[in-house]
């Protein structure tokens, strides 16, 4: 199996070439951040709602009926498989809407990262 490239460390100001996202040393880093991260920022909640069977199930309702395509690529004549589904109002912001299809909207991975951009995410 042929090895990654070499790239940069995706730590801000690391020279250090790696072939993952960071060196060694900030992998570390990174990993404790996530950890403190998920221990006291993290909505458990949230994070438990979405390893539901109830998500689960209506996430796949919402593929079936976006035909697995990405809608907001879909908008420009693409045809973009949809990897994730996007509530439209969040799930913090409305929890009654968590598992309404009218509120959900297939996506990729590009566009749900634009939608969350333009919001300051």
């Amino acid at each position: 199996m042929p090895h990654k490239s070499l790239r940069i460390c995706a730590a801000p100001g690391c020279p250090s070439l790696t072939r993952d996202r960071y060196c060694d040393t900030h992998k570390t880093l990174q990993q404790e951040e996530t950890k403190h991260y998920n221990k006291h920022s993290r909505n458990k909640t949230i994070t438990s709602f979405y390893k539901s069977t109830d998500w689960k199930r209506t996430r796949q309702l919402a593929l079936i009926r976006d035909n697995y395509l990405c809608q907001h690529c879909l908008k420009d004549h693409c045809f973009t498989p949809a990897d994730m589904v996007h509530h439209i109002v969040e799930v913090k912001e409305d929890w009654s809407k968590r598992l309404d299809l009218d509120n959900l909207v297939s996506l990729c991975n590009a566009c749900h990262n634009k939608v969350h951009g333009s919001k300051g995410k």
